[in-house]
C-alpha cells in the first residue's frame, strides 16, 4: 500500500465531501475513517480507482456518523438543558447500548474510545485529546475495536468500571469542550445510579454534579471564561452542591474508595468555601494524593502541583511542576500561573502566551491570551 498516495488523496477527498455538505470537522472525522480502512484492505485487495473508493467509504462514513448524531441529539431534546434532582425518568436503551459497546472482547481504553464514538457523539479528535493521544492513533483504536466486535453477539454486556469512564470524559467533553453534552451524562449517570448501588456510582454522579453547580459562573456574559477563584458563588447551583455532597458522603461511609469519590471530595471542598480565600487547600492536596495513588494519572499530578501551589506556596508548586512532563497539555498554563504567584511576571506573561497558543479550544485561548496582555501592560511593556 502507498502511504504517500494516501497522503496526496487526502485534501481531494475531503474537498469532495465538503462540497457535498458536510461540516469540515464530520468531513475530516469521515476521511480519517476511510484512511484507515484503505492501511487494513489496501494491501490485500488495492482498488482501481484509489480516489473513487476512498470518497465512496468515507461519504458512508460521515452518513453514518451523521444519523447517530441526530439519533443521539433527538435524545438530547427529550430532557432540560438543566436536569433536575430526584429519582430518573424513564429508562431509554441509551445506557444499555453503552454497556453493550464497552464488549468484554474490547480492552478497556478500546471499548472506551468506541463507545464514545459510536453512542456518545464525540469526534476521532475530541476523544484523543481527552487521551492525550495523536488523532490518527485513536482513529486506529477506533477503528480495531470496530473490527474487533463486527459479527461477535452483544450478549455479554461490558463492566461498570468502564461504563462509568465513559460517562465522566462525555461530561467532561460536554462541560468544556465544543459540544454540550453535559446533561446527557447527568441523565444516564442518574439511570446507572438508580440501577446499580455501588460507591463509584454514586462519585461520579456526586463530581458531575459539583461540577456542574459551578457552570453559570464559569463564564462572563461576553463568552469569557471565568477561573474559579473569580467566579460570583452566588451563582452556584445550591440544590446540586447539596445533593453532591450528599451522594458523596453515603458513598465514603462505606469505606470503598475509589477515583471518582477523591476527584468528588475535592470538588466539594471547592464548593464549601464561601470565599477563594477560605479553600481548603491543604486538605485537597491530600485528595490529590489520594487520587495519585488511586491513578497514577499525570493529568492528576498536574493538577496537584497547583494545589501545593495554594497551600504551600508558588515554589512548592513550581518544584512539584518540574517533575512533570512538559508536553503535558496545560502544563504550560500552570507553570504561567505558578511564576505569577511568585512575582515574576515577564516570565509569566511569556508562559501565558505560550500556553494560548497550545490551548485545545477558542475559550481558553482568549483566556490565556488575556492574562498574558494583563501582565505585559503591568509590566509596562
Amino acid at each position: 500500500m502507498n502511504e504517500v498516495l494516501l497522503r496526496s488523496l487526502t485534501p481531494s477527498v475531503l474537498g469532495i465531501l465538503v462540497r457535498r455538505g458536510a461540516d469540515f470537522a464530520a468531513a475530516e472525522d469521515a476521511v480519517q475513517d476511510a484512511l484507515v480502512e484503505a492501511v487494513r484492505v489496501w494491501s490485500a485487495d488495492p482498488p482501481r480507482d484509489p480516489k473513487g473508493w476512498l470518497v465512496t467509504v468515507a461519504w458512508r462514513r460521515f452518513l453514518d456518523a451523521t444519523r447517530a448524531d441526530a439519533a443521539r441529539r433527538r435524545r438530547e431534546d427529550r430532557v432540560d438543558e438543566e436536569p433536575a434532582p430526584g429519582p430518573a425518568p424513564a429508562v431509554d436503551d441509551t445506557l444499555q447500548l453503552y454497556f453493550l459497546c464497552a464488549h468484554p472482547s474490547l480492552t478497556p481504553s478500546s471499548a472506551v474510545a468506541l463507545t464514545l464514538r459510536a453512542v456518545g457523539g464525540l469526534t476521532t479528535r475530541q476523544i484523543a485529546q481527552a487521551y492525550l493521544v495523536p488523532e490518527a492513533t485513536m482513529a486506529q483504536r477506533i477503528s480495531r475495536a470496530k473490527r474487533t466486535v463486527s459479527g461477535v453477539r452483544f450478549d455479554q454486556p461490558g463492566d461498570v468500571a468502564t461504563v462509568l469512564r465513559v460517562l465522566y470524559l462525555v461530561f467532561n467533553e460536554g462541560y468544556s469542550g465544543d459540544v454540550d453534552l453535559a446533561a446527557e451524562a447527568i441523565r444516564l449517570t442518574r439511570q446507572l445510579a438508580a440501577a446499580i448501588d455501588h460507591p463509584e456510582v454514586a462519585g461520579l454522579l456526586a463530581l458531575i454534579l459539583l461540577h456542574h453547580a459551578r457552570r453559570a459562573a464559569r463564564t462572563a456574559p461576553d463568552g469569557s471564561l471565568v477561573p474559579l477563584a473569580e467566579q460570583d458563588r452566588g451563582r452556584w447551583d445550591t440544590e446540586s452542591i447539596a445533593e453532591g455532597v450528599e451522594l458523596l458522603q453515603a458513598a465514603l461511609a462505606r469505606d470503598r474508595l475509589g477515583e471518582f469519590q477523591a476527584q468528588a471530595a475535592i470538588a466539594a471542598l471547592h464548593a464549601d468555601a464561601r470565599t477563594a480565600e477560605e479553600t481548603d487547600w491543604v486538605q485537597i492536596v491530600e485528595w490529590y494524593d489520594e487520587l495519585a495513588r488511586l491513578t497514577d494519572s499525570p493529568v492528576v499530578r498536574l493538577n496537584r502541583a497547583v494545589a501545593v501551589g495554594e497551600a504551600d506556596g508558588p515554589r512548592a508548586g513550581l518544584a512539584a511542576l518540574a517533575a512533570l512532563d512538559d508536553t503535558l497539555p496545560r502544563h504550560t498554563a500552570v507553570a504561567a500561573y505558578l511564576h505569577e504567584r511568585d512575582g515574576d511576571l515577564t516570565t509569566a506573561a511569556q508562559l501565558y502566551t505560550e500556553a494560548a497558543q497550545k490551548a485545545p479550544n477558542l475559550a481558553e485561548r482568549d483566556h490565556l491570551t488575556r492574562q498574558a496582555a494583563r501582565l505585559n501592560t503591568r509590566g509596562g511593556r
